[in-house]
């Protein structure tokens, strides 16, 4: 990969996008992310015509990210940036349309990708990162979904599971920052568990609260992540914090489990410890398993793996991490964590920035990055 060859296209490729009609930041975001793909894809196969290949990418980005922005817009300009505690508002036409595009003649996920892409206004590259597919599989997943309503009358609205689904995938796509959805993922969600009798509508809406109230103390100034345990506490939304806990608690009480109200359990888990030393890891091992038993979710064996380095010790979670396939999103991460805890730099230092690689956001990668070199540095010590 001759890294000077793509230094020397940006220039050109910023002033196509210019006279197309893109304004320099997002022209320069959407070249950015042409180049992580360049780097990803170049090496096995190379255009002839690299700076047409990266015009045509970067379009594409910047096409999909004017998108997602105007869709983002629209929303703030129903709602707050922030949800505010207490009893939902009046049901509005968007959840109706939710519920609409969960069609029954869709299977569950390709209702969920329809639904995210034609009201929660992702691009298909951010569906297809929240379901760990191919962007192409993805592509066609949502056509063929298309093209199945296409025929239908749009009168029988799907089940709650699946609109469930689509409002939790809604929510981390907004809450990893990449486009800012967490806030109308919560008022739906609101809508959504005062309208029907299912312990999960309350789950979900718990889980979102919990993860919602440590948004404040997840950046540092700089845009730079800061991981859980170094994140300030003081900054978390204790409000928020106890109303998603008296609502997980009432979900619970129905001895209806599901997956949202076990992952609800391990975020107030996190919430209710004062210090990341007093968290109570081995009931958040134990709920993790409960998790898995209800999902059998890769993600969820891998967060179990990091839990149990937590709970019985760093050689114990690769014991864990061992059991799953190395190609999993984040694995290497994940790896690179316990590896350090272990006292294992070096490898520690390698997986770290072989994860870089990998991330799927330049914030992630700017992290993972800086602890591959402080590790670097400690060992030259």
């Amino acid at each position: 990969m001759d890294e000077t060859l793509l230094r020397s296209l940006v220039p050109g490729v910023l002033a196509i996008l210019g006279r197309r009609g893109a304004d320099f930041a997002a022209a320069e975001d959407a070249v950015q992310e042409a180049l992580l793909e360049a780097l990803r894809v170049w090496p096995d196969h190379r255009p002839r015509d690299p700076k047409g290949w990266l015009v045509t990418v970067a379009w594409r980005k910047f096409l999909d990210a004017t998108r997602a922005d105007a869709a983002r817009h629209r929303r703030e300009e129903r709602i707050e940036r922030e949800p505010e505690p207490g009893p939902a508002p009046a049901v509005d036409d968007t959840l109706r349309l939710y519920f609409l595009c969960a069609h029954p003649s869709l299977t569950p996920s390709s209702a969920v990708a329809l639904t995210l892409r034609a009201v929660g206004g992702l691009t298909t590259r951010q569906i297809a990162r929240a379901y760990l597919v191919p962007e192409a599989t993805m592509a066609q997943r949502i056509a063929r979904a298309k093209r199945t309503v296409a025929g239908v009358r749009l009168d029988r609205p799907g089940d709650v599971a699946t609109v469930l689904r689509v409002l939790y995938l809604v929510f981390n796509e907004g809450y990893s920052g990449d486009v800012d959805l967490a806030a109308e993922a919560i008022r739906l969600t609101r809508q959504l568990a005062a309208a029907v009798d299912h312990p999960e509508a309350a789950g979900l809406l718990a889980l979102m609260l919990l993860h919602h109230a440590r948004r404040a103390a997840r950046t540092a100034p700089d845009g730079s992540l800061v991981p859980l345990a170094e994140q300030d506490r003081g900054r978390w939304d204790t409000e928020l914090i106890a109303e998603g806990v008296d609502m997980l608690q009432a979900a619970l009480a129905r001895d209806r489990l599901g997956e949202f109200q076990a992952q609800a359990a391990i975020a107030a888990l996190h919430a209710d410890a004062p210090t990341v030393e007093e968290t109570d890891w081995v009931q958040i091992v134990q709920w993790y398993d409960e998790l898995v038993r209800l999902t059998g979710s890769p993600v969820a064996e891998l967060n179990r793996a990091v839990a149990v380095g937590e709970a019985d010790g760093p050689r114990a979670g690769l014991a864990a991490l061992a059991a799953l396939d190395d190609s999993l999103p984040r694995h290497a991460a994940v790896a690179a964590y316990l590896h350090e805890r272990d006292g294992d730099t070096a490898t520690a230092a390698r997986l770290y920035a072989e994860a870089a690689g990998k991330a799927p956001s330049l914030a992630e990668r700017d992290h993972l990055l800086r602890r591959a070199a402080r590790l670097n540095a400690r060992r030259r010590r």
